[in-house]
């Protein structure tokens, strides 16, 4: 068996890969969140119970209609994201001329909400998701044997960020977007139906948590309580990266998802907490966060 700095290749990468999963989540979570705030500047406390809603939609699906992981990934989301236009048109629509502070606690009683009515209903224990056949089992690397399932999330994950970040940055839909943060009633004035434009993105940041959600149904149990094992690291990958930056929050997650990995190889103690040393340095040094711009 082969050494890297006294630890074992097959421990240190193993943790590597267990960290870029979980990076993996922490950038897709944390680009709705960003996408949610740099558009709408809410700041949406909700969006681990959306990941949480994500899983149990893809559940649900499976058990009570027979339908399979893949289509899950596109339903889930769709669904998820319909419920979040809901709430968006009855409920946070009213707040954007308010402070912040507003937003925030409306979405974290919703958080609570949600959260105690799935708890009600399933309880607190975990419901296992399978694994689908053709992503089943794993692969030889030749350092260390790959669970293919997880490798597909990295890859899935990657996929979805840059496409996110194309549509926001590259293309007229996402132009419209950042114009109509910076001076709405001029980008209406245009003919743009700025309302909606608002309503699809949150729609939209909601859905990428639930196809976050949906992904890690066959890696957790599909349980009330999962959303809150990472929405407070989660804000910390958005405060790093910066508010409101796609790409900071792409970065930021993956990055701090290996770090953590490795800190559990050489420092375990600290592996819980290594996020938010890492934000309190960088708060520090710059407090914009790594990629924020200046306001």
């Amino acid at each position: 068996m082969f050494m890297i700095l006294g630890v074992p290749g097959p421990l240190l990468f193993g943790q590597v890969l267990l960290g870029l999963i979980n990076g993996a989540f922490y950038a897709m979570l944390s680009l709705g969140l960003a996408v949610i705030f740099g558009m709408l500047n809410i700041i949406n406390f909700a969006h681990g119970s959306f990941f949480m809603m994500g899983a149990f939609v893809s559940w649900m699906l499976l058990n009570y209609l027979g339908i399979g992981y893949f289509p899950s990934l596109i339903l889930a989301p769709i669904i998820v994201g319909a419920i979040g236009i809901l709430l968006e048109k009855t409920l946070i629509s009213r707040l954007y001329k308010l402070d912040h502070l507003y937003g925030l606690l409306l979405t974290f009683g919703m958080s609570l909400v949600v959260n105690g009515l799935f708890r009600n209903y399933y309880g607190s224990s975990g419901m296992p998701y399978d694994i689908p056949g053709v992503l089943n089992g794993a692969q030889n690397l030749g350092f260390m044997y790959m669970p293919i399932y997880r490798g597909w999330v990295v890859v899935a994950a990657l996929v979805v960020c840059l496409a996110t970040w194309i549509a926001i940055e590259k293309t007229s839909l996402g132009a419209r977007l950042r114009a109509a943060t910076e001076n709405a009633p001029m980008v209406q004035a245009f003919g743009v139906n700025v309302p909606r434009l608002v309503t699809l993105t949150f729609g939209g940041g909601v859905a990428l948590a639930a196809f976050a959600g949906v992904l890690a149904a066959p890696i957790y149990s599909v349980n009330p309580n999962m959303g809150d094992n990472f929405i407070n690291t989660v804000f910390a990958v958005v405060v790093i990266g910066g508010m409101g930056s796609i790409i900071g929050s792409v970065i930021t997650g993956f990055g701090l998802g290996v770090i953590e990995g490795l800190t559990k190889v050489f420092y375990p103690q600290a592996s819980a907490t290594v996020v938010f040393l890492v934000m309190v340095i960088v708060l520090l040094a710059r407090p914009r966060g790594l990629f924020g711009r200046m306001v």
